[in-house]
């Protein structure tokens, strides 16, 4: 995958997944349907949690229940891991 793809492709996934967080928090205050937790992890997994990390730090959203923090600090380590690998495996000969 090009470089400016996966780029388009982490920002478009990160601003979702901000405003999928958003929406969650919004929710979360009116007590009406909310985002389950499992779709919260995939859209950090599929290269959204840059936005989701954004979303934690200025919505205050899901910053206190811990087994939602170490899965979201997996998936981020676990995306910086690919990109490097990806961004390594380009540069090697």
């Amino acid at each position: 995958m090009g470089a400016k793809i996966m780029a388009i492709w982490l920002a478009a996934i990160s601003l979702t997944t901000f405003a999928v967080y958003w929406r969650d928090k919004r929710a979360a205050r009116l007590g009406t349907w909310r985002t389950p937790e499992a779709r919260l992890h995939l859209l950090a997994l599929a290269g959204g949690w840059p936005g989701a990390w954004l979303a934690r730090r200025l919505l205050r959203h899901k910053t206190r229940k811990q087994p939602f923090r170490s899965l979201f600090w997996l998936s981020a380590l676990g995306n910086v891991l690919l990109l490097w690998l990806l961004w390594w495996g380009q540069r090697q000969p």
